[in-house]
């Protein structure tokens, strides 16, 4: 990667501001986001699984392992720069769920990288994807969670596969992860964007390294590349705004919002202390 840009990811739940968030990073001029989710993180993988299958690749390992592991590194890492090598800006930020999923693999290859982990409180978080399918009922879940009732969809879209569960266990992951790495890592919280844009902003401006920029939050651009929501099957919608205001609070029944909380306890305690009900003595 050219020496004045950096790669920046934006990743975490979903449901939890990421299309907001690449809209107000968009306006940046130091700054280029797309703002639909792209593929760079998925084809990383799958060339991994690719080289470490190849027979070719495997007899050379055999026989010449450090030539080969570092013609392996550079090809992947000359992938990713030229990947992100699009723009002369000094950022490029580049959106996937499963950025966290693979810290690892991409600071090996792009040590400067950095990722913005968007986060939501979880009871939200399936209340939007319910609310949603309620308006869409008559169409599946790309994974086919239409046919369970409620509780029970709640149950399979926390699975450690699905929507919410494979990103959740990534961001619970995080606290094993060496403290060089932590520190490559901007928590975003979905409430805070809505509630206090200004300031949130201000403070991530700072944090990537640009210059403040004043934004209007009742007067935005709407400037990314539209997501194919028909490709969820128009479960997750990815709307751009003309003003940030405050979502519809969904109303969650008690036993799933209960079981959430126990479920994810950690989750609240580390990114929402304030939720935590202090115990009676």
């Amino acid at each position: 990667m050219r020496e004045n840009a950096n790669l920046v990811t934006v990743t975490g739940l979903p449901r939890a501001g990421s299309t907001l968030l690449c809209q107000l990073l968009a306006q940046h001029p130091d700054i280029y986001c797309e703002g639909q989710s792209s593929p760079l993180c998925n084809l990383l993988l799958g060339l991994r699984r690719m080289a470490s299958d190849d027979q070719f690749m495997l007899s050379r390992l055999d026989n010449a392992f450090a030539d080969s592991y570092s013609h392996l590194r550079q090809a992947m890492t000359g992938f990713l720069r030229g990947w992100t090598e699009t723009t002369p800006k000094k950022i490029v930020i580049d959106k996937n769920r499963a950025w966290l999923h693979c810290i690892e693999l991409v600071l090996e290859l792009a040590p400067e990288t950095r990722m913005i982990v968007c986060l939501r409180e979880l009871g939200q978080v399936y209340g939007s994807i319910e609310a949603q399918h309620q308006k869409t009922i008559l169409l599946d879940f790309i994974d086919h969670l239409a046919d369970f009732d409620r509780m029970g969809r709640a149950d399979m879209l926390f699975a450690k596969d699905k929507v919410i569960g494979a990103p959740l266990i990534s961001i619970h992951a995080v606290q094993d992860l060496p403290k060089g790495v932590r520190d490559r890592l901007y928590f975003v919280r979905f409430e805070d964007l809505i509630d206090k844009p200004t300031a949130c902003m201000q403070h991530l401006w700072q944090w990537l390294g640009v210059a403040p920029l004043n934004l209007d939050p009742l007067r935005l651009s709407k400037n990314l590349v539209p997501e194919s929501d028909s490709h969820y099957h128009m479960k997750y919608l990815h709307t751009q705004q003309e003003a940030i205001t405050r979502p519809v609070f969904h109303e969650i029944p008690p036993r799933i919002q209960g079981q959430i909380e126990t479920a994810c306890s950690w989750f609240y305690k580390l990114y929402y202390p304030e939720r935590i009900q202090p115990h009676c003595p």
